[in-house]
């Protein structure tokens, strides 16, 4: 039986190579992709590898990178480019094998177990890969190869993005030498919490897990430590899966508010359009919710407040103002009258809209149903302001800000 063979196809600083590729003609200066800096997510989202040699990182705030590096470029995300150069990348992996799988917007898993009569050894397959995603959108591709995902994906953290060719082939005989002398932080999946626990029982290296009975593993951390275990021996039975979004088993909107949101009627207006946006991707979904989650987190960076609390509904719905009635229920419990910076929504315990409960003390609820279907045709076709509530007219509404974005930040 043939071995498998799996990539994990990352991209370089992918934001800022999408960015830098159209501002050629400074290719020589240091370039970040950056939040708005009047506001508090003005921070680097992603920094060229010209300015993370100024000692430059994802996450700091921007005024602190511009002190680190006085001659930096400094531009918005633009995510619909981002998306779009994504499923160009895609089609790429694609006309290689059909086996591709995102795994993030700049990284996906790809099985060519069976394309190497076509385009070589695995070597030779990424190699072809970089130079197709290079020449066309000017964006370095990093390679990391291994008979399964869990390798392919460590091959490409630990190794391939340290290379000057950008790949590197983790193969399972080798893990002793290559995988194993590294710290626990670089295993996949262990996160820094679990390394620290792991740390406090003096296991400092991926080996020194490896090496550990796995029954004791499993009696301190259960299913998860043996996962880590797993992944350490380099096994994982995972597939490269054509359809990683089935089986959803909830559907959530959030957002950072622009301000303090103290007012409780403010913040009802807020959670209303969050409301109408869950509802809306349910019925997108063809799903309703039987649960409702609401989260607030404190303004305060220094003192945690807020709370996350959920509340089993009457029937299932994909409604908005059902949703928002159970969703005021929570807020008017639990919140503290603190000012609020963020606001969460969810609706879980998912299942098909196809059958909806009858209520003879409701007998409009069927057509209350059908007019959010209807409303969802309209912004489908004219866009999300094409149909607001008249409390989206109120200074507190976020719905044409956030109308104008992808996933938090301007198209």
């Amino acid at each position: 039986m043939m071995k498998k063979v799996i990539f994990l196809v990352d991209m370089q600083s992918f934001y800022a190579s999408v960015e830098k590729a159209k501002h050629h003609q400074d290719t020589d200066r240091p370039l970040v992709v950056s939040g708005d800096p009047t506001r508090r997510s003005g921070v680097i989202l992603a920094a060229c590898p010209l300015a993370k040699q100024y000692g430059i990182q994802n996450g700091e705030r921007l005024w602190e990178a511009e002190q680190k590096c006085p001659n930096l470029i400094m531009v918005p995300p633009h995510m619909q480019e981002y998306i779009d150069n994504s499923l160009v990348i895609t089609d790429i992996l694609e006309s290689v094998t059909d086996l591709v799988e995102p795994y993030s917007i700049d990284e996906q898993f790809m099985d060519v177990t069976h394309s190497q009569k076509l385009f070589g050894d695995p070597y030779d397959i990424a190699k072809h890969i970089q130079h197709e995603i290079y020449s066309k959108l000017k964006v370095v591709a990093r390679v990391g190869i291994g008979e399964n995902k869990v390798l392919a994906k460590m091959a490409c953290d630990n190794f391939a993005k340290k290379k000057k060719d950008g790949i590197f082939h983790l193969k399972k005989e080798e893990l002793e030498e290559t995988l194993w002398p590294l710290p626990i932080e670089k295993l996949f999946r262990a996160g820094g919490k679990m390394s620290r626990h792991l740390r406090k029982r003096a296991i400092r290296t991926i080996g020194e897990l490896a090496q550990t009975d796995v029954n004791k593993i499993k009696r301190v951390w259960g299913i998860h430590g043996q996962v880590l275990w797993m992944n350490a021996h380099g096994v994982d039975y995972s597939p490269i899966s054509l359809s990683s979004t089935n089986g959803q088993k909830g559907i959530g909107n959030g957002m950072t508010l622009p301000r303090d949101y103290s007012e409780k009627a403010e913040i009802k207006v807020v959670l209303l359009e969050l409301c109408e946006e869950v509802c809306r991707r349910a019925r997108m979904a063809s799903v309703m919710g039987e649960t409702v989650t609401l989260g607030i987190s404190g303004a305060s960076y220094d003192i945690r407040t807020g709370f996350h609390r959920q509340q089993k509904m009457s029937d299932p719905t994909n409604m908005t103002m059902e949703v928002f009635h159970y969703a005021c229920q929570l807020l008017d419990k639990f919140w503290d009258e603190e000012p609020i910076r963020r606001l969460h929504i969810s609706l879980s315990s998912l299942m098909s809209d196809q059958t909806v409960q009858l209520n003879l003390f409701q007998q409009d609820r069927a057509q209350s149903i059908n007019l959010g279907y209807t409303t969802d045709e309209i912004t489908n076709k004219y866009g999300k302001t094409a149909v607001m509530r008249a409390a989206s007219l109120l200074p507190a509404s976020q719905v044409k800000e956030r109308s104008a974005k992808i996933g938090g930040h301007y198209k």
